[in-house]
């Protein structure tokens, strides 16, 4: 019997969004609701945000949520884009305090990388895969035979003196106003030097930015086979839901 559809919330250092998601195909069920993350954003407004994107469907049941940091029994190690005072916070106690629903929450490249394993880029690929998410931040996931491989956080990894993510995330690129080829080239070192160190089979980038790949991923030069993820901007949601697993909608 198939099962019901799950629910995802996506915490991004911008924005939160959320959505009912079909579990046999990583589809929307329903058009994704999204609002601004408040500023700052602290535990309480981010967790009053999640609230309100669950309520805006009557979602009733499991709630799965990405987190734009490190996550370890479900406690915040990190938070390089959100306020500081989430490190040590329970996350998927006050989201699920917030909403009333229980919550299972998980790094936000991992949930990106579940999803595009499972439905998408990476469906049924054996090898070592790394899902690379450009947003805000730059967001790792490694993948080896399906499996995740919780919290890697190869955004972090110096490139030119300073932490690579501020100079190759999508925003960046809209802080320094640069082009496409420009912003490639980053890119493009940024990838080179991961792949020195793990040497992936396959690199699948998501993010905002994958929806206009035809721009920039033509540009690049890698060893490594790299694809656009197929999910975009909603494999975050999808993972989060597939990990909370099927709940009841209301």
């Amino acid at each position: 019997m198939d099962r019901g559809p799950g629910f995802g919330v996506d915490v991004g250092g911008s924005g939160i969004k959320g959505a009912p998601i079909d579990l046999e195909t990583g589809e929307l069920v329903a058009e994704r609701h999204k609002v601004a993350t408040p500023q700052p954003a602290t535990p309480g407004a981010v967790a009053e945000a999640v609230a309100e994107v669950v309520s805006h469907f009557g979602w009733e049941g499991p709630v799965g949520a990405t987190f734009p940091g490190v996550i370890t029994g479900g406690v915040a190690r990190t938070a390089a884009n959100l306020d500081p005072s989430w490190v040590g916070t329970d996350v998927a106690a006050a989201f699920a305090e917030a909403t009333g629903e229980p919550v299972v929450v998980v790094n936000d490249a991992d949930a990106a990388g579940l999803a595009e394993v499972r439905w998408g880029a990476a469906r049924d690929h054996g090898g070592l895969v790394l899902v690379i998410t450009f947003g805000t931040g730059i967001g790792t996931a490694l993948v080896h035979q399906g499996r995740v491989v919780p919290n890697i956080e190869l955004g972090h990894i110096e490139l030119d003196g300073v932490d690579a993510e501020t100079r190759a995330s999508a925003a960046a690129r809209e802080r320094e106003d640069l082009g496409w080829a420009e912003w490639a080239e980053r890119v493009q070192r940024y990838l080179r030097a991961v792949e020195s160190y793990l040497w992936p089979d396959l690199i699948v980038v998501g993010g905002g930015v994958s929806r206009r790949a035809k721009r920039w991923l033509p540009l690049i030069e890698i060893r490594t086979p790299l694809v656009a993820a197929a999910l975009q901007n909603q494999a975050g949601i999808a993972g989060a839901a597939l990990t909370a697993g099927a709940g009841t909608s209301g």
